[in-house]
């Protein structure tokens, strides 16, 4: 009578993209067993390296792909360009009259009795934050309805101008998120 096969090992990988590097362990959760790989990141496509150090810690192993039971990814990737400020051109849409929320930001003060505090700057400077007529109330109800045309005129200039992306960020949207979305929709169209 012949033995049914060894089921194969699976294994667990776990990856964190980094500025510099991108590092990867690969545990065997039978054993106990790990084997750790390291590369250059390559911040064009991160996932090229993720599949460089895969293969360079799998293959001499005698492991594949197909092992992987589950794969825990982390990446400080997007924490490096806010910190650094780098990534794209952005504009910020919002309620009209809360153009400038994002930099007087909240009563809490890093330093309550420091008159001289110098607060984070904003990731979008103020130039490129624009108000868009558009109301929406804390219970949902909309008070104005967005200026569609408005938001047309706005995302066909910030295209001129070489923007690569728009957030739009308008008071109360978690209530009713429908105006957000319109102007999602007439960006996307220009």
């Amino acid at each position: 009578m012949t033995q049914p096969p060894e089921p194969s090992p699976q294994y667990r990988v776990g990856v964190d993209i980094g500025g510099t590097f991108t590092d990867l362990i690969v545990v065997d959760p039978q054993t106990g067993h790990f084997s750790i790989g390291k590369v250059l990141t390559t911040p064009a496509d991160p996932s090229a390296a993720v599949e460089a150090v895969l293969l360079d810690t799998l293959t001499p192993n005698g492991m594949t792909t197909g092992q992987i039971q589950h794969l825990i990814h982390g990446t400080t990737l997007v924490t490096n360009a806010m910190i650094e400020r780098k990534g794209a051109r952005t504009a910020l849409l919002t309620t009209q009259g809360f153009r400038d929320s994002i930099e007087i930001g909240r009563e809490n003060r890093y330093d309550l009795y420091d008159l001289m505090l110098e607060q984070p700057r904003p990731l979008v400077p103020r130039h490129l934050r624009f108000d868009v007529p558009q109301r929406t109330l804390a219970t949902g109800e909309t008070l104005v309805e967005l200026d569609e045309a408005h938001v047309a005129r706005l995302a066909q200039e910030l295209a001129a101008n070489g923007l690569e992306a728009v957030a739009v960020v308008f008071l109360h949207s978690f209530t009713n998120p429908a105006a957000e979305r319109a102007a999602r929709d007439v960006i996307q169209s220009v």
